[in-house]
């Protein structure tokens, strides 16, 4: 039990701490005796809760994240309580970043961008605690004001939402501002590019050597992401005599079953990915061995192999190369199967792969889907059947019969009631 009193000093809280000593605080100058009473009140939870290696209650978090760093410190002092992370959000966003090890050095990248702009809106000595759903309005409209993209913004508040979303967990703060924020990333159809087979057969010429030939097949024709899954593919993963590969995926490998996953080798890939194997070098790991360095960007090179070819460039070149596989593949196969193969889910890919393309609606308008379409309502009108709904044709079974029981309409029920009369003996 804390107990309270008061000496020439002040008020003071006696009480005797997890470790069974008998110790003292005093709350400061201009505390009164209610204050003090409650204060021993929350040191006696702490101290249960220490002892017992129980949780606090929701009263007791509240107020040890409310009350001022000089009590704080002091109960601290005493071993009741952690020291406080700083709720200045430069020093809490970069102690959140340093302390997420698991993180992968392109999500830690697109943190700290973020960071930079929450530390350049708001400042580095902003307190987390005195931020409200307003003010991530107003950064929401900074982004905005940068000329980024809607889908950048999203990202951004969605980012923020993440760093505060941990400050409400560690009781800095008792509401997230981000909260309410969308986040969720479109679909830009604006930014799609189908890579016709002529385009890509031109690509192929212009590359420099087999190993570029067999990274732009991978994406094109195999789906894979890059450059990730194209540099983590290796020669003991190609399972010629099944005509599959497996595919090794650090982007899903947290989602359950999602770190690899198995893909034909397509007629298309198979020339590429033979070529490339009969000039690797003897004892070679890995299918690509001339761009493993990190210093090196796929996507310049590419660019220059695309103008090369004399084809025009496209935005976001190796998505839109898996963009296009999926396209195709969705065409001949069940969209499980696809999706397997990809790597993502059919709701992913419905929303940001597959694309609708001019051959699409060149087949829709060609004469033979108009024959198709023109013998199904012949057979229609001949069958008086609706195609659209089939079972709009249920009631029509019941057309002659019915009229024999008009004449039961208006007919009360007798003295017998419902059941039917059993005859006397």
């Amino acid at each position: 039990m804390a107990s309270v009193n008061k000496d020439s000093k002040g008020w003071r809280i006696m009480f005797v701490d997890p470790n069974g000593d008998r110790r003292q605080i005093r709350p400061g100058k201009g505390t009164n005796k209610a204050t003090a009473q409650k204060i021993s009140r929350h040191m006696e939870e702490l101290i249960a809760c220490k002892v017992s290696q129980g949780i606090l209650s929701r009263q007791t978090a509240l107020w040890l994240g409310k009350i001022g760093d000089q009590l704080h410190e002091k109960l601290v002092n005493v071993g009741l309580t952690e020291p406080r992370w700083s709720v200045a959000i430069g020093e809490f966003i970069a102690k959140y970043i340093a302390m997420r090890n698991d993180a992968k050095p392109a999500t830690v990248r697109k943190w700290q961008s973020c960071e930079r702009h929450l530390v350049q809106f708001f400042g580095s000595k902003c307190d987390l605690r005195s931020l409200s759903a307003g003010d991530a309005d107003e950064f929401r409209s900074y982004l905005y004001g940068r000329n980024l993209s809607e889908n950048t913004v999203r990202r951004y508040c969605g980012i923020a939402k993440q760093f505060f979303r941990s400050a409400l967990r560690k009781k800095f703060i008792e509401e997230n501002p981000f909260a309410d924020q969308v986040a969720a990333v479109m679909a830009n159809t604006d930014r799609y590019h189908f890579v016709t087979s002529e385009d890509a057969a031109r690509i192929l010429e212009a590359c420099p050597d087999s190993q570029w030939r067999l990274i732009f097949a991978l994406c094109r024709y195999g789906g894979l992401r890059c450059p990730s899954e194209v540099l983590a593919l290796r020669w003991c993963d190609i399972d010629w005599a099944n005509d599959r590969f497996q595919v090794h995926s650090s982007k899903t490998e947290h989602h359950e079953g999602g770190g690899s996953r198995f893909v034909p080798i397509f007629p298309e890939l198979r020339p590429w990915l033979e070529e490339a194997y009969e000039l690797a070098a003897e004892g070679a790991i890995y299918c690509i061995t001339r761009y493993r360095d990190q210093t090196q960007n796929l996507r310049t090179t590419f660019g220059t192999i695309i103008d090369r070819a004399g084809v025009q460039r496209w935005v976001k070149p190796f998505q839109n190369l898996r963009s296009t596989r999926e396209t195709e593949l969705a065409e001949e196969f069940p969209l499980h199967v696809v999706t397997a193969w990809m790597g993502n889910s059919q709701l992913v890919a419905a929303r940001h792969y597959l694309q609708v393309t001019d051959d699409h609606f060149a087949k829709a308008s060609s004469p033979k889907v108009a024959h198709i379409v023109a013998q199904k309502l012949g057979e229609t009108r001949r069958t008086g059947e609706n195609p659209i709904s089939p079972v709009s044709r249920k009631p029509s079974q019941f057309t002659e019969s019915s009229q024999q029981f008009v004449s039961v309409r208006g007919r009360k029920v007798g003295d017998e009631g419902l059941e039917p009369p059993t005859p006397s003996v």
